[in-house]
């Protein structure tokens, strides 16, 4: 091909290294999965799913909002909660104060857990997602604090609980306070189930540590999308430890295999999934149709005693 455009005069000539560095930002992503390069519309327009081999990419807050809501229901709670560096923690020779605005400005959020108020196919939901930007995922104080409070109003307003795991696992900087959100939470999950409340779990890649051994395995239904990395310990503490596991071991599909998991379901069909699961459990919350069945139900009931 190139001899034959020499013999007809064109001017070409590949692009070099620096040149390919000046395109557009933003314009194409390599999929982690088949390696191959993908126009970043047609990726998104597919909820970052890769058309040819199915890898699911890291879906931002906003995208996550657009998945599991209905458009314009989304209304954010405990959004001025942020962390604040109560032991003066240094590591790698940075405080954990400096890591704070860094982080914040790398997530776009003041903590690694976003909650709010929604509906999903008008059913009534408090929805929960983790941020991996801020600091890998993981749980402070304050994550733990609003993943506990959006339990609380899930109860106390009977709107069914969804929240989107993906974690590192408990934040080293606060030491053992964050280890306690583990047992705040799932003592407040613990309240939510009493009050006959559903809550599913959603876990994304990658679902390591405290947060797997607590909210994250804690929902009435468990679901997972396809190739989630899950697990306690992540593969930098194996290695530390020195111990090897085969890589599939702390994937989705080992985990459904093994009772961890009730059910893999690809993005395309989680909105669906998930609130076809709440459906069934529609007499439990406060939608307008709940409401009225519930009534109805107990004017039958007062009606079969009096006779």
């Amino acid at each position: 091909m190139d001899l034959i455009r020499r013999a007809r005069g064109e001017r070409f000539k590949t692009l070099d290294k620096h040149e390919v560095n000046k395109l557009p930002d933003g314009m194409w992503e390599k999929c982690h999965g088949c390696r191959e390069l993908m126009y970043v519309k047609d990726l998104d327009a597919n909820w970052r799913v890769c058309p040819r081999c199915g890898y699911h990419h890291r879906l931002s807050v906003d995208q996550r909002v657009a998945l599991l809501t209905d458009a314009g229901s989304w209304q954010e709670v405990e959004h001025d909660l942020r962390p604040v560096d109560t032991l003066d923690f240094t590591i790698r020779g940075k405080r954990y104060a400096q890591r704070l605005p860094e982080a914040e400005a790398a997530a776009g959020t003041l903590e690694a857990v976003v909650t709010g108020r929604a509906t999903l196919e008008g059913l009534p939901v408090i929805l929960g997602i983790m941020v991996m930007e801020f600091l890998g995922g993981t749980v402070g104080a304050v994550a733990g604090e609003k993943v506990a409070r959006a339990a609380e109003h899930a109860a106390a307003e009977r709107r069914g609980l969804i929240i989107v795991s993906q974690s590192g696992g408990m934040r080293l900087h606060e030491g053992t306070t964050s280890l306690m959100q583990m047992a705040k939470a799932s003592a407040a999950l613990a309240r939510l189930d009493r009050a006959g409340v559903p809550y599913i779990s959603v876990l994304a890649d990658q679902t390591y540590g405290g947060t797997t051994a607590s909210w994250a395995s804690l929902g009435d239904v468990i679901l997972a999308e396809p190739g989630a990395r899950i697990g306690f310990s992540g593969p930098r503490v194996n290695q530390a430890v020195k111990v090897k596991l085969p890589e599939e071991t702390q994937r989705a599909e080992f985990m459904l295999e093994h009772g961890m998991l009730d059910a893999i379901t690809p993005r395309s069909e989680m909105r669906q999934t998930v609130a076809t699961l709440l459906r069934h459990y529609r007499l439990n919350l406060a939608s307008e149709p709940a409401r009225a069945l519930l009534a109805a139900g107990r004017t039958m009931g007062r009606g079969s005693q009096t006779a």
